[in-house]
């Protein structure tokens, strides 16, 4: 299992840095990859386009992603797009 962990804010200016790990991630092709976004305080369109990307791309060769720690303005986004149902371990 890898976990990785998130922290501040994820959006359009910082998923620019996050998207080159993902990809690598991706290329790994890892069995399990549980996201901890205990810390995050903030997450957009951009942040969320990312994360449901890792998501789809692991399913492509059996892989699994799941997360973690969600709350606040994070918990309130995935709810509203129903991806606490697809995501959330």
């Amino acid at each position: 299992m890898t976990t990785v962990r998130i922290e501040g804010e994820l959006d359009a200016v910082t998923v620019v840095e996050l998207r080159p790990f993902i990809e690598d991630l991706v290329e790994k092709k890892l069995p399990r990859i549980v996201i901890d976004l205990s810390g995050l305080r903030l997450i957009d369109s951009s942040g969320v386009g990312a994360l449901v990307f890792l998501y789809k791309k692991s399913k492509e060769y059996g892989g699994a992603v799941t997360v973690h720690g969600l709350c606040d303005q994070p918990m309130s986004i995935f709810k509203l797009l129903r991806l606490d149902r697809v995501l959330l371990a």
